[in-house]
Parts: structure tokens; sequence; C-alpha cells
């Protein structure tokens, strides 16, 4: 009974990450014969909110009049963690444009327009960025530099372990494009809870063989492999097709439609695990909402942005980091599960127990997106 509390303990902190974890999104824009740099930055409202306490009357929902109060607040505090510097120069600040309000897929933004001086940009670029590490280790800062005189965009990902980097001042090279976007991916899939959630569900009765409506362990390993192989196959074949056409602009749905889906998906994988409807054909499952998912990852790809010299190339990085994460994923999950499929912490803990967590907690997912509550 222990070892199933501790399961379900381990998962319900997932409830609280229905949406993709904290991210900001910043545009660098240079221009030919200028040592300005011209920068647009999201910040979620939530991430500010938490920080500065923006809700000033508490009562669970900002207004634009609370948000506007303290714009040149919300300006210091961004600009206070995010140092450019050209040579060993800092670049001097100011604001170009009022702060104005966004939407993206996962709630309202704040949109700063600003304006760095960088004297001696000749001599290079290098940006420190810290913004929320001090209260979310986990927060991402989403680049897109556009060097003076390129029409080609460098994607940059900082985090706690990668908060100072050059920018480079040419266009970088293929070679280097590819690397980032596979990088991207495999983080995504990583830190994409309801993808891996999805994924474990219609994995878990991979080593498990049901019989007069029992489960039991399976006999060899090899059919085990090839179940997990046919799912995996039809979810990344699947979510490559429509990741693709959603990438190239080719067919779009509603953010809200398509994440909303993605956790009811998680809710059927999950509760067919508790009846059993369906068994051998697992795959058509994974095939049928591997093609919602694929949406979902194109939407973050879309925020990531693809570089219109190299969109091919990014596009196929991006999928191939996503399928060497979602394997590093199955590599680590079936030999633990086909040691301990024979047991009852494992048909009755994880595969019942956890079945239903898991469902319970996309419920509440679903609940959150389809109702944006």
């Amino acid at each position: 009974m222990k070892r199933w509390l501790l399961l379900l303990a381990m998962l319900l902190p997932l409830a609280a990450l229905a949406h993709k974890p904290s991210d900001s999104y910043l545009t660098l824009r240079g221009a030919d014969h200028s040592s300005d740099i011209a920068v647009r930055w999201d910040i979620a409202l939530r991430d500010l909110d938490y920080v500065l306490e923006l809700d000033r009357d508490g009562n669970g929902a900002l207004t634009w009049g609370e948000v506007r109060q303290r714009a040149d607040d919300i300006t210091r505090y961004a600009t206070s963690h995010l140092e450019l510097s050209s040579g060993n120069q800092a670049c001097r600040w100011s604001t170009a444009q009022p702060m104005m309000l966004d939407r993206h897929s996962d709630g309202t933004y704040a949109v700063l327009s600003l304006a760095a001086r960088c004297p001696g940009l000749a001599a290079g670029l290098r940006a420190r960025y810290s913004l929320l590490f001090d209260v979310d280790p986990s927060h991402r800062g989403l680049v897109q530099w556009i060097a003076p005189g390129s029409a080609s965009s460098q994607p940059l990902i900082f985090g706690t372990d990668s908060a100072e980097q050059s920018l480079a001042m040419q266009p970088q090279g293929a070679w280097q494009t590819l690397k980032q976007y596979v990088t991207d991916g495999v983080w995504h899939i990583w830190i994409g809870y309801d993808h891996i959630l999805f994924l474990l569900s219609l994995l878990l009765p991979a080593v498990l063989v049901r019989q007069q409506r029992h489960w039991r362990g399976a006999d060899r390993l090899g059919s085990a492999v090839q179940d997990v192989v046919k799912v995996v196959t039809a979810f990344t074949l699947a979510h490559s097709i429509t990741l693709s056409l959603a990438a190239l602009q080719v067919v779009s749905l509603p953010s809200r439609l398509v994440e909303s889906a993605i956790a009811a998906s998680v809710v059927f994988a999950a509760l067919n695990n508790l009846r059993g409807t369906i068994e051998d054909r697992r795959w058509v499952m994974a095939f049928a909402f591997g093609l919602i998912h694929g949406f979902g990852f194109a939407s973050v790809l879309a925020d990531l942005g693809l570089p219109q010299n190299a969109l091919v190339l990014a596009l196929v990085g991006f999928n191939v980091g996503v399928e060497l994460g979602q394997l590093a994923i199955v590599a680590a999950f079936l030999p633990i599960a086909f040691a301990l499929r024979d047991t009852p912490f494992y048909r009755f803990g994880v595969l019942k127990i956890g079945s239903l967590a898991v469902a319970g907690i996309a419920a509440w997912w679903f609940a959150q997106r389809a109702f944006d509550l």
C-alpha cells in the first residue's frame, strides 16, 4: 500500500502543470549602420503577477488597469534581468512603445517594446538572461536574434544552465540550425507532461497479456517490444504528419481545441487500461490521437520561430529531437516495466491505480483548458 501511495504522490503534482512550463519570448533585431537593438519581449502575466503581485485587489483576475498601473515596474523588473553587452560595454535600455498585451496558447502576456543602445556592437553582442530563475529554475527565455543585415533569425534558449550566450553577428550555418532545433525537440517532449502521460498510458499494458478479463505478465520481452514498436511508430507517424502540416501553415486549429483534445486523449488512454476496451490495437489509438498531439507540438515550434531560409531543416530537426526524446523515455520505461510485470505492485499499483490517477489529472487539465479556468 505504501508503494501505491508513493506512486500517487509522485503523480499528483502534475495536476498543476496543465499548460507548458514558464517561457518568455524575445525578438532581438539589429539594424544596418546602427548601434540600436530593437527588442520585443513577451512575458506571461501569471509569472509577473507571481513576482510583482499585480493583482492588487486579490480577486484572482488581473485587469488591464491593474497591469497598466505597474507598467514601469514590469519594465524595470524585466530589464534588470536581461543584460546586453557589446565589447566591454553594457547596452543602455529605453522604452520604444507603451506596454501592450497579447494572447499566447497558454494565456495572456505583457508585451514590452524596448530599445537597447550598444555602442560597440561591431565587436559582437552577448546576452545574460536571469528572468524568474530565482523563483522558477525551469523557466526559459526563447530568443529570436536577427543580426544587422540578416534576413534570417538565430534561435537561442536561455535557461539556468545557459544563462549567458553570444549572439552571432553572421547567420548561422545549416549544422547549427539543425542542432538547435533537435535540442529544442528533445527538451519539449521531456517537459511535455501531457504527451509523456499519453505515451506511457499506452505503453503500460505492453508488458502484460489480458486473459479472461485479467492481466498477467508477458512471457517474452520480444512480444512486449513488438507492441511498443507498434505504438511508438504509430504515434510518431501521426504527430509528424500534423506537425509538418501545421508548421507549414497548411492546416490550422484553435489552440484551446487542440490542448483540450490532448488532455481528453490522456483520459481515454488511461481509462482504457482499466476497462481493456482496446487491447491489441492500441497502435490505432496512438495514431488517431497522435494526429492531435502533432498540432500541440506545432504550437511550441511556432513559439520558437521557424527561420524562413532554413524552414525544412528546422522542421526536420525539431521532429528528430521529439523522436529522440521519446525513444529515451521508452528505453528507460521498458526494462523496468518488464522486470516488474508479474508483481502486484505493477499490475495493480502502477497499471490500475496509476492509470486512475493519470485519468484524474488529465480530466482536470481538460476542464482547465476547455473552460479557460
